[in-house]
């Protein structure tokens, strides 16, 4: 029961922003998300640093699974530093009126009422072909870069961070997850 004050402390943390990121131009989600192509399995290549990714030390993954109720599945798994398997389980669900834009919650649905459990899960940059994203949130605190194979070609990550610098995302501590070629 010690770990549901926890719990929530964090995905209060998680969630709000306490010195707004400057930045030339704002961050903006694409403006078309298919859920049916979104959905799946991806491997994340790269992330800005947060806390509840500090146990990660390889494998990282995200699947996404539409439900029937229009909200959307989500299983995060990745490999410890003591080879163990982490998972967090969560659900998402979209904006109304920004196609690209999600929330999403890791704590139990009981708590889904409070707004603070949810936090921003943008779109911000996607390939035509849903062969690769990038995630991030309005205040710059997130950014995930995502793709359907275990590693990528390192131009096309190189254009994926110039899109987020654009949209004034810090990457000096961006930790690469995945093999570049």
């Amino acid at each position: 029961m010690r770990a549901l004050p926890t719990l929530l402390l964090t995905c209060i943390a998680l969630s709000s922003s306490i010195l707004p990121a400057s930045a030339a131009s704002p961050v903006a989600s694409v403006p078309e998300l298919e859920l049916t192509r979104y959905a799946g399995h991806w491997y994340e290549i790269a992330h800005l640093p947060v806390s509840f990714q500090r146990r990660c030390a390889g494998d990282i993954t995200a699947a996404y699974a539409l439900r029937a109720d229009g909200t959307i599945n989500v299983r995060n798994t990745c490999r410890t530093r003591d080879g163990d398997q982490a998972i967090a389980e969560g659900v998402a669900r979209t904006v109304e009126g920004h196609p690209g834009r999600l929330q999403v919650r890791f704590v139990p649905g009981w708590l889904s009422w409070l707004p603070l459990v949810w936090a921003d899960y943008w779109v911000i940059a996607l390939d035509p072909d849903y062969q690769w994203a990038v995630v991030g949130d309005p205040d710059r605190e997130y950014l995930w870069i995502l793709s359907r194979e275990p590693s990528m070609d390192a131009e096309l990550f190189s254009r994926l961070k110039t899109k987020a610098e654009a949209m004034g995302y810090d990457l000096a501590p961006l930790v690469v997850a995945a093999p570049l070629r």
